[in-house]
């Protein structure tokens, strides 16, 4: 029997409540990653409100689906990185998208991401978005594993 794909939001948080990646938030976007290979996957198919005006996906909503998903990728990778320890609650430091082109509404958008540098409790992640097989936005963010004490830590809980 082949083993199910659990998506690492509802591995790690399923009582998380952000708009983005929370699956206890009825009204989020409530995406589902993982990982493919190298790359850490996300498909989402945007919904009628998350159009800025017809046909096209908002760019807030595209901003959020990379945020909430390279925060991911980059708590994973940690994890990946000392599975003997607690799995590490990660936020943004910063991040950056570019609109390359309108992300069509109507599609599946596949979102694929990588680590691409780890220096201690920071991690620099790189993605890209595509529609139909095109690129239609980029991301680089940086996020960071917060100690105990931090309004964040224990957030996935």
């Amino acid at each position: 029997m082949a083993e199910e794909k659990i998506a690492v939001q509802d591995k790690y948080g399923p009582t998380g409540i952000c708009f983005g990646c929370g699956p206890a938030n009825p009204k989020g976007l409530r995406i589902k990653s993982f990982w493919e290979g190298d790359d850490f996957v996300l498909r989402f198919t945007p919904r009628e409100e998350h159009q800025a005006f017809k046909g096209v996906v908002n760019g807030g909503i595209i901003g959020t689906l990379f945020d909430c998903h390279c925060n991911w990728c980059a708590a994973t990778e940690l994890h990946r990185r000392n599975p003997d320890e607690e799995f590490p609650s990660t936020v943004t430091s910063e991040f950056h998208v570019k609109l390359r082109r309108p992300t069509p509404y109507g599609t599946e958008l596949l979102i694929k991401a990588r680590p691409v540098k780890v220096d201690g409790n920071k991690v620099t992640v790189e993605a890209e978005m595509y529609a139909n097989g095109k690129v239609t936005a980029t991301c680089t963010g940086v996020f960071v594993s917060v100690p105990k004490g931090h309004p964040a830590y224990h957030r996935w809980q």
